[in-house]
């Protein structure tokens, strides 16, 4: 079990601060006009501190659409009663009544990513392993949406242990994409992914391993965050060899990005290998000036990863946009075998994914209710020795090598969130791209899993729309530890992106 921390003086100065800051923003904000579903988070954060609407008020209008247009979606799962919900809310209300210090999501409702744990809701992973876990303590990033006053109102669904791009398991079934009912969400952070676009919730947490907080976000036309590595302290049970996978944020715009980022990162003492400094420094997101910034165009890596077509006409052609704020686009690609580095994250991900797993596997009963997937990490972990790993960690160096160099060119390397446009939901995954094979169940995101394996931070923006109306988004990635810079360019991208960005599904 993990106990929540006490309240430091330093967390408490930093409660203090927030709330100041929230307070300044309701009072310089215009009058709020819609339904309060589709204001931004910041905002809706900044009335609830500045009492112009309740938390029971955002928080009922949010279970309304949640149980108006989720059954056709199936986003968020695992939710309590709605009285128990409203009661959270309430408590949330009372806080604000009595004047203390408020944290920078004091009030918002939030369903957590169902790989977390969150102290008495339902923690299942998508396995029938765990389909009736409860969970007893809250999870490292847990412990600060509570701190930061969220009303937890359930989960959102997410494939089987998270293996995957596609949201399916036998515990919750199939999420479904709100663009084309008939289609995949994405994942694993479809559940979300789907909840932001539908404006279910205000905010979504998720992580990303392959890809998992990026294509989502490019299928549903909303922002997602991949940080680097050790900004977002995680569950894992090693804390000192470091997977690739990293927790993040997903929202509807860059500001309200920034500021679910700014709760979840910062350093923990309990998680030795995180970096230094407090994630309030990332809330305060401007625009980039793009005049003379070099971005580098990976397209399909000079024929060694496949794209459906459409794919990256579209996102050459939203290109255009920084091109018009003055930036120079050139075709850019890592001096390293993409093969080579292909196959080191396949080993990789066997090691530190299939270790995750193995307990499980070694269980009888347990490994016949492990998906196809599971059991193909574990046993691609199972014949591996340590001077393998090694050998493989080193040509990920060598690979996140090239990417330095040729980040030290350009200011920005970018490419596609997918290599497709969102595939049928009843598929497991697509078995060719292009008339290219694929190998594993996850080289259909090979691109996105080549950003992960260099460890820089990328930020997904929405790109626009292929031929059928389907959603296509844009990875912009900056060198390691540059997350501030990804914000950055990201809101630029935003800001003249408006006629992508208002488009909304045919569902909402």
């Amino acid at each position: 079990m993990i106990e929540t921390p006490r309240l430091t003086r330093r967390s408490a100065l930093a409660l203090g601060a927030a709330s100041a800051a929230i307070l300044a923003e309701a009072r310089a904000a215009p009058a709020a006009s819609g339904p309060l579903t589709a204001l931004p988070a910041h905002r809706l954060a900044a009335m609830i501190a500045a009492r112009q609407v309740s938390s029971a008020e955002v928080t009922g209008a949010f279970l309304d659409r949640i149980e108006r247009l989720n059954p056709a979606v199936n986003a968020v799962v695992g939710m309590p009663d709605r009285a128990g919900l409203m009661a959270g809310a309430a408590a949330a209300d009372a806080a604000v009544k009595a004047g203390g210090a408020l944290g920078a999501l004091h009030g918002l409702p939030h369903a957590v990513k169902d790989l977390s744990a969150v102290a008495g809701l339902s923690w299942t992973m998508g396995s029938p392993i765990f389909k009736d876990q409860v969970a007893k303590a809250d999870g490292l990033m847990v412990e600060r949406l509570r701190r930061a006053g969220v009303v937890f109102v359930g989960k959102t669904n997410s494939p089987e242990f998270g293996l995957g791009s596609h949201t399916f398991n036998p515990v919750w079934g199939t999420t479904r994409n709100p663009w084309d009912l008939t289609r995949s969400a994405g994942g694993s952070t479809g559940g979300g992914a789907v909840a932001l676009a539908l404006d279910l919730l205000p905010l979504a947490d998720g992580s990303d391993y392959g890809g998992s907080l990026r294509n989502p976000a490019g299928w549903n036309n909303v922002f997602g965050m991949r940080p680097s590595i050790g900004r977002v302290p995680n569950d894992n049970a090693d804390d000192w060899l470091v997977s690739m996978g990293v927790a993040g944020p997903m929202a509807r715009s860059v500001a309200d990005l920034a500021l679910l980022f700014s709760v979840q990162a910062g350093y923990d003492l309990r998680k030795p290998m995180l970096l230094e400094g407090d994630g309030a420094a990332f809330r305060a997101v401007r625009p980039e000036g793009m005049k003379g910034k070099r971005i580098g165009w990976a397209g399909d890596l000079g024929g060694a990863v496949p794209y459906e077509p459409g794919v990256l006409e579209t996102c050459r052609k939203a290109l255009a946009r920084f091109e018009a704020m003055g930036a120079v686009v050139e075709d850019a690609v890592p001096d390293f075998p993409v093969e080579q580095a292909w196959q080191a994250f396949v080993k990789l991900r066997h090691w530190q994914q299939g270790g995750n797993l193995l307990a499980y596997y070694r269980d009888p009963a347990k490994r016949a209710l492990l998906k196809e997937a599971a059991v193909w990490e574990v046993e691609g972990g199972l014949g591996l020795s340590a001077f393998d790993v090694n050998a493989w960690s080193v040509v990920r160096s060598q690979w996140s090598r090239s990417v330095h160099k040729l980040l030290q060119h350009y200011d920005y390397w970018v490419m596609p969130t997918s290599q497709l446009f969102p595939f049928p939901a009843d598929w497991v995954y697509p078995k060719a791209i292009a008339g290219r094979e694929m190998r594993t169940y996850h080289e259909w995101q090979m691109a996105t899993c080549l950003v992960t394996l260099a460890g820089c931070p990328a930020v997904a923006v929405p790109a626009g729309f292929g031929a059928a109306g389907l959603p296509m988004g844009l990875q912009i990635v900056a060198p390691v530890h540059g997350d501030a810079a990804c914000l950055a360019a990201a809101a630029a991208w935003e800001a003249v992106s408006g006629d992508i960005l208002t488009r909304k599904p045919p569902l909402a």
